[in-house]
């Protein structure tokens, strides 16, 4: 049976794939969206998986399509969830919570072992891996590289995905017109800690 994916919900996961940043190859770790209804996507790559870059992915996203998701479906990962409750509650991180909070997302979870949950961001994962990572692309920085993936993304929506008669780009709309409207500002995509200033104006930040 066909599946079918309400307007203006999400679904975002990490990626990993060989890259070449200034002439060291390296693994890039890459955030993708996905809008399921539409299929469109958008793609970032990062240095590593951590907080900071899912937050960071998100915010790019959001301002790339202009709007933000009612919801958006997550795996499992550490960086988002720091405790899954027996009754199947998760117990947020302090830095997502704010993140959901600022955006006024609702959050959902796909089971533990169950790929099908999120099969949406599953297969974009992969396809991005295949369609902009091979053969290994070479760019002078992460900056440049993003670029390049964020052109890629929106190029992709005058395609006709099969099975479908109007192009991303054309089923867009109807994510975009039940979205939510974007904040005054993004969120804070940084790591934040408390602390004390000294007699001498000096404050201790301690780098993990």
């Amino acid at each position: 049976m066909p599946l079918s994916h309400t307007p203006g919900h999400g679904q975002a996961d990490f990626g990993e794939a060989l890259v070449i940043i200034g002439g060291v190859q390296q693994k890039a770790y890459f955030f993708v969206l996905d809008l399921p209804h539409s299929d469109a996507c958008y793609v970032r790559a990062y240095p590593r998986a951590v907080t900071e870059a899912w937050l960071d992915g998100h915010n790019h996203a959001f301002a790339f399509f202009g709007a933000v998701p009612q919801s958006i479906v997550y795996d499992n990962d550490r960086c988002l969830v720091a405790r899954i409750m027996p009754d199947g509650m998760r117990k947020r991180t302090e830095a997502f919570s704010g993140f959901l909070s600022h955006y006024l997302i609702k959050d959902r979870y796909g089971r533990p072992g169950k790929g099908n949950d999120k099969g949406k961001i599953e297969g974009m994962v992969g396809y991005t891996r295949r369609n902009y990572m091979v053969p290994i692309p070479a760019f002078p920085s992460f900056d440049a590289f993003n670029e390049y993936l964020e052109q890629e993304c929106l190029q992709r929506q005058a395609d006709v995905v099969r099975g479908h008669k109007a192009s991303i780009g054309e089923r867009l709309k109807a994510d975009l017109a039940v979205m939510q409207s974007l904040p005054a500002t993004p969120f804070d995509a940084c790591h934040k800690q408390t602390g004390r200033v000294t007699s001498q104006a000096l404050e201790h930040y301690q780098i993990k």
